[in-house]
């Protein structure tokens, strides 16, 4: 019987993924059909519905923009501090064999991790949990007892969702003597600390903004449900069972991992249904009919729209997913960015991350594409912004404002794909008679990162057997 709801975040960058360590993964033959979430925005309407959260629709849209800003800037300084100067050399041999699972996404967290949240079941018997879905972590933990008595006592009182780990008759937990806690997670935060060879392997995880979480790591079942209405058992999922959380994670129950790491539910989950998962994201403020969906498998449908594919670059930088950006047009002309911004092995290079909002630019790429705006810009009034990051850093007052006289930006990749993005999601409503740039600067060297506001509209297909990344204009309305 279930008694409890989790809520997962979706975003696409790990934050237990230090491991410098080449992995092989063997797919199965298999036929589970497709998997299918729905995503959830943290600003949906949607959670304001659950019980003990404080997430849902902001009071304004400045608000809105704000704590966007917020988990951007707190996501940033993780991702830099991950990123470099890890070089990795990862290979995955995967046979081809394409199936399907899916699930509805929604938005999420202030604290770096992600922006949507997805519903996920573990445990057994199963329970249903809300969780923060993050390619750019590659742990899924969540809210967990233990070995600890006392822990979320005061919170299961009031109906939180708790994993109860001890009682599940799928959880095992992973020892602290076996070579997998000791080499290949100890760069996931695994402890050393190894009272006796059978004591469980514990983590102790510290985000960017000071919040601590501290478990341990487990095998334990999860439960999706295909798109044909089937449920599907996944055993042998690698959790965290966190027991401590100090800090800002009051409202959410957990992070599903989806960065490229061989313990990430990604991978696991794309290992049954035939390596490849695709997201669809809506405008955040969409109408409430319009779900956003993370899929694990091979969608067909007829009205899926033709996808452009570009190289997915694999194993340089996990756990965050790679592309090679040759450059930006604006109005079909390229901006004289230096190439060397866009090479992922010398200090530059660009990753999709769906846990942030804005696309971040680092300054040589950043400055050319601001001196592009400023003659269209030059009609509207220019409004001076926030010094503390929280706001973007071009915003103008948009009386007599239509989109027709904003220019088309692009971004090109090698291969010769093109990304051509609505201008709603490069100019954003910032408040009322407000606008702003859609794009923040970051310091060089660095990475770039295209945000999810960037991808809305638009279907992601992460083809890891191939080693591709493939995208097309979509509502996001097809079954």
């Amino acid at each position: 019987m279930e008694t409890s709801t989790l809520f997962v975040f979706l975003s696409l960058s790990l934050f237990f993924s230090d491991c410098n360590f080449p992995f092989h993964v063997h797919a199965s033959q298999s036929n589970h059909g497709t998997a299918k979430f729905k995503l959830i925005h943290r600003h949906s309407p949607e959670l304001g519905n659950f019980h003990g959260t404080t997430l849902g629709p902001p009071s304004n849209s400045r608000e809105r923009l704000r704590q966007l800003m917020r988990s951007d800037n707190a996501r940033l300084n993780t991702i830099t501090r991950r990123l470099f100067p890890r070089r990795k050399n990862v290979h995955v041999d995967i046979p081809a064999n394409p199936n399907l699972v899916e699930l509805p996404i929604r938005s999420a967290a202030d604290i770096g991790t992600g922006q949507y949240f997805v519903s996920f079941r573990v445990g057994s018997p199963p329970r249903k949990f809300i969780m923060i879905i993050d390619t750019g972590s590659s742990l899924t933990w969540m809210k967990c007892k233990y070995k600890c008595k006392s822990c979320f006592k005061d919170r299961a009182s009031q109906h939180e969702r708790i994993l109860n780990a001890k009682t599940s008759r799928t959880f095992r937990p992973i020892p602290c003597s076996s070579n997998i806690c000791k080499q290949d997670l100890a760069r996931s935060f695994s402890l050393q600390h190894c009272p006796r060879p059978s004591a469980p392997c514990s983590y102790d995880y510290r985000y960017s903004d000071g919040t601590t979480v501290l478990g341990l790591f487990g095998n334990e079942t999860a439960i999706v449900r295909l798109t044909d209405g089937r449920k599907f058992k996944m055993p042998e999922v690698m959790i965290g069972c966190s027991e401590t959380i100090m800090g800002e994670f009051h409202d959410i129950d957990g992070v599903m991992g989806l960065g490229f790491e061989w313990h990430s539910f990604a991978l696991k989950a794309a290992k049954k249904f035939g390596y490849k998962f695709s997201y669809c994201l809506v405008d955040h403020l969409s109408p409430s009919n319009l779900v956003n969906f993370l899929v694990f498998g091979e969608i067909n449908d007829p009205t899926m729209p033709k996808m452009q594919y570009t190289e997915l670059i694999l194993g340089v930088v996990n756990p965050y997913y790679a592309v090679n950006v040759s450059g930006i047009s604006i109005d079909g002309k390229m901006l004289d960015i230096p190439s060397h911004v866009w090479d992922i092995r010398s200090g530059g290079g660009v990753i999709v991350d769906s846990g942030s909002s804005l696309t971040q630019l680092v300054n040589p790429a950043f400055n050319r594409v601001a001196a592009a705006f400023e003659a269209p810009l030059s009609k509207f009034k220019k409004l001076s912004t926030s010094s503390e990051g929280a706001e973007p850093e071009i915003c103008f007052d948009d009386a007599g404002y239509k989109e027709s006289m904003m220019p088309k930006l692009a971004i090109h990749f090698a291969d010769g794909a093109k990304l051509m993005p609505p201008v709603k999601s490069y100019v954003l409503d910032a408040a009322d008679g407000e606008k702003c740039l859609g794009f923040t600067s970051t310091p060089w060297p660095g990475s770039t990162v295209i945000g999810n506001i960037l991808q809305q509209n638009h279907l992601w297909e992460f083809d890891l057997l191939n080693s591709r990344l493939g995208f097309a204009p979509s509502s996001c309305t097809f079954e």
